[in-house]
Order: structure tokens, then C-alpha cells, then sequence
């Protein structure tokens, strides 16, 4: 499966650039997952984006299936953007990592519109402790593979503070995902403080 994991980071290197840092956090009984950081600028200054490198070399299985098969189902890896300078978000990474390994521990399959907890704050003083799962093939393409294998989607997180993700479990992604249309939300702000949700 290494093959697929050179495929995926050549699709990033692709879309992102060269990145500036790496770190491989390694889980009792699951395989390593790398997170990769690119800094680019977006016109309104200094973004970074954290890549997950390791969640799509198996794919995700439903855990209540009685025989995993090896080579189909969903395939995935996570996408973090936030303005740079803002917060100390480097340290996003292992939590990033837990998210990606999820699937492995847990049996999690990892699609849109799922809500994805850390239980901690993503960074030092980050008013957010979990992610919501955006839609695949904006900035990132979906990654071909070779058949029978299903495509390696690069799934956008955006963070939730937990009033937004409380909301969300009632009212829905599609919902939560309109009213920060609505009001203007920087989704990129490691800061931000939540949208008006009466």
C-alpha cells in the first residue's frame, strides 16, 4: 500500500507545493500517519494547510461487516487551512493525526457532513475541540486509483466550536455549513469566535 501513499503525496506536492515540515505520529496496532504542512499565500495573507498522509494506504471498512475486504471502499485523507500567525496551530498535528487513524482504531468511515471530536482543543487556546467534514475535489482532486480500489478523497475539515457542533447534530452539516455562508464566517480563522446560532 505504500504505492497508493507516494501516489497521494505526489497529488499533494501537486496541488500544495513542496512542503516546509512533516511529523509521523505512530498508535498502538494502527500503521503511521504523517501530517505534511504547506504554507501559501490566499490574497488575504499567509495560510497553512495540514495534510493527513497515511489514513487512505487501507480503506475504510464498516466495522460491523464480518469479512473487510482489503482493496474497496472509501479512501481518504484530511486537509486543515488556517491563516497563518494567528495561533500556535502547529500543534494541531497530533490531534489531526488521531482524526486520520480513526478509521483504524475505531472503525470510523470518514465522509461529508460528519462531525469528527477530538475531545481537546485542536491548539493552545483553540476554541475549538472538533471538525466538521467538508466535500472532497475543490483545492485537492480526487486521486484515481487502479480498479477494483475507490478514489483517495481529500477531505476539507472546518473547525466547530461546541455550540456549532451541538447545533449541528440537531439541525444538520447543510445547515451549519449555510449560516456561516450567511454571516460571513471566516472559516479560517484559528480564532474565530462562533456564528449567532438563535
Amino acid at each position: 500500500m505504500s504505492d497508493v501513499l507516494a501516489l497521494v503525496e505526489a497529488r499533494l506536492r501537486t496541488a500544495l507545493g513542496e512542503p516546509d515540515a512533516r511529523a509521523a505520529v505512530t498508535f498502538l496496532g494502527t500503521d503511521r500517519i504523517e501530517v505534511l504542512r504547506f504554507t501559501a499565500s490566499d490574497g488575504g495573507g499567509e495560510v497553512v494547510r495540514y495534510a493527513t498522509l497515511g489514513m487512505s494506504a487501507q480503506p475504510m471498512a464498516d466495522p460491523t461487516a464480518t469479512l473487510v475486504d482489503p482493496l474497496r471502499g472509501p479512501r481518504a485523507e484530511l486537509v486543515l487551512t488556517v491563516r497563518k500567525g494567528r495561533a500556535d496551530t502547529d500543534k494541531v498535528l497530533r490531534p489531526l493525526a488521531v482524526l486520520a487513524a480513526s478509521p483504524q482504531v475505531e472503525g470510523v468511515i470518514v465522509a461529508p457532513g460528519a462531525s469528527l471530536d477530538t475531545g481537546e482543543p485542536l491548539w493552545p487556546e483553540a476554541p475549538f475541540t472538533s471538525v466538521l467534514v467538508a466535500e472532497s475535489g475543490g483545492l485537492i482532486e480526487d486521486l484515481e486509483l487502479d480498479e477494483p480500489m475507490d478514489p483517495v478523497r481529500f477531505l476539507p475539515l472546518l473547525p466547530m466550536t461546541p455550540n456549532e457542533a451541538a447545533w449541528k447534530r440537531v439541525q444538520g452539516a447543510a445547515a451549519l455549513e449555510e449560516r456561516w455562508l450567511r454571516h460571513g464566517t471566516d472559516l479560517r480563522d484559528p480564532l474565530r469566535a462562533g456564528v449567532p446560532l438563535g
